[in-house]
C-alpha cells in the first residue's frame, strides 16, 4: 500500500518559517509528479507547488516568492520550505503524488499536516 506521510506542521508566528516533509513509502521513480496543496477552513483546496519526475518545478504564482519545493530522491522525501509566513497561510497542507509505471493512473494523498500562523 502506497503511503505519503507529511510532517513538520505546527504553530508559527507571522514572519516565521516552517519546512514540511512528505515521505513516500515507495521510490519517487514511481511518481510522474509530486506536489503540495493546501486547504484553509471554508475554502477550496489550493495548489501550492509541484515537481515532476524529471525535475520541472511549478508554483502557485502568489506563493512562489516565499515557498520552495525540493526533494531528496534517496530518502523518498519531498519538502516545502515556507518563509515569511502570514496568517493567510494557515491551512492544512497535503502532499500529493501521481503514479506512473505499475502505479499508473493512481493518485495518492497524504493525511495532511496543519500549519497555523498566529501571534
Amino acid at each position: 500500500q502506497v503511503q505519503l506521510v507529511e510532517s513538520g506542521g505546527g504553530l508559527v508566528q507571522p514572519g516565521g518559517s516552517l519546512r514540511l516533509s512528505c515521505k513516500a513509502s515507495i521510490s519517487h521513480s514511481n511518481f510522474y509528479i509530486m506536489g503540495w496543496h493546501r486547504q484553509a477552513p471554508g475554502k477550496q483546496r489550493e495548489f501550492v507547488a509541484s515537481v515532476s519526475k524529471d525535475g520541472v518545478i511549478k508554483y502557485n504564482d502568489f506563493l512562489k516568492d516565499r515557498f520552495t519545493i525540493s526533494r531528496d530522491i534517496a530518502k523518498n522525501t519531498m519538502y516545502l520550505q515556507m518563509d515569511s509566513l502570514t496568517p493567510g497561510d494557515t491551512a492544512g497542507y497535503y502532499c500529493n503524488a501521481g503514479g506512473t509505471g505499475r502505479y499508473r493512473g493512481r493518485d495518492y494523498w497524504g493525511q495532511g499536516t496543519q500549519v497555523t500562523v498566529s501571534s
